[in-house]
């Protein structure tokens, strides 16, 4: 199956990053390497872009995608939370620009064994790493009411989650829940009938909510944004795509920590703790995607991009 992955904002991320020809830059999440080729082609000899993802596939297909730019690119399989330490091993000493698109790829979400979808049946997988231990089965099976509860409450923003955590514990206790049709019925018989008319599909929600659990993504996320900042060249950006608003939600609040880290008291006429700004959120306001794309891909419909340039 091809790696398809529809680039999401592609030419305001590119604008966003504010690409030098002879930069170093991080594409976080390469996916299927559409922003990174574009990233790619406007680097001369001086420039280099390294290329990381976790997903086994998609380092394979980004391999071929990127061979034309071989000189100045590389490819590391790792999450992006590492990358920081592992281009420090390399000898890297700042970046003029990152990147993070933190979609599931159009992959991911079709290729059925993956267990990303509610809409195929298979095995309860939705690990973005094969080489982590940690399922999405494993979580359904094994985790408790309380936490079963809270990941669909808080990461899947369900307001059915006590009563789908419930369902899902109770199926549980007469055999394991194995695959997604098996789920998909126990999260339908969860939500009222009426609700199930009109609140789309009655699994988004707390498949969202699993699949989040089981890659961290969104501790990943909280853990990375300081330093990745930090690691940026005075100049340099990083933007980055959230898909829901718990990713835009931890992105805003990072971005407007690190350009107004003051902690003085309002009445303070002027700063005494030491925090010193260390950039600017460039578009005050996330950029969302233009009709024409919401047109081309409907996936794309709740991507909301920021952009922070260091001091």
């Amino acid at each position: 199956m091809e790696f398809k992955h529809f680039s999401v904002m592609l030419n305001e991320t590119i604008d966003g990053l504010n690409i030098k020809p002879d930069g170093i830059y991080l594409d976080g999440t390469l996916g299927g390497a559409g922003h990174s080729s574009e990233i790619a082609k406007r680097l001369t000899d001086g420039g280099f872009l390294y290329g990381v993802d976790q997903d086994e596939d998609a380092i394979k297909f980004a391999s071929e995608r990127l061979e034309p730019f071989k000189d100045r690119v590389e490819i590391i399989r790792c999450n992006y939370k590492d990358a920081i330490s592992v281009l420090k091993e390399k000898g890297v000493k700042g970046l003029d620009g990152i990147l993070l698109d933190l979609g599931v790829s159009s992959y991911q979400l079709d290729t059925v064994e993956r267990g990303f979808s509610y809409k195929y049946d298979t095995d309860l997988d939705m690990r973005m790493d094969n080489r982590e231990k940690l399922t999405a089965k494993d979580i359904v099976n094994t985790y408790s009411l309380a936490e079963l509860s809270r990941i669909i409450r808080d990461y899947g923003e369900d307001k059915f989650a006590q009563n789908i955590a419930k369902h899902i514990v109770n199926a549980r206790a007469e055999k394991p829940i194995e695959t997604t049709f098996e789920l998909n019925e126990i999260i339908k018989a969860a939500i009222p009938m009426k609700m199930r008319a009109t609140g789309g599909h009655p699994s988004k929600r707390t498949f969202q909510a699993i699949r989040i659990e089981c890659n961290h993504e969104l501790d990943v996320l909280r853990d990375s944004l300081d330093e990745m900042i930090d690691f940026l060249n005075p100049g340099g950006r990083i933007a980055i795509i959230t898909f829901h608003s718990l990713e835009d939600r931890i992105v805003k609040t990072i971005f407007k920590k690190n350009e107004d880290p003051c902690v003085c008291p309002k009445n303070f006429p002027v700063c005494v703790c030491g925090n010193v700004s260390k950039g600017f959120q460039v578009n005050k306001k996330p950029i969302l995607p233009s009709e024409e794309e919401l047109n081309e891909n409907s996936r794309s419909k709740s991507a909301k991009l920021r952009v922070f340039e260091r001091k």
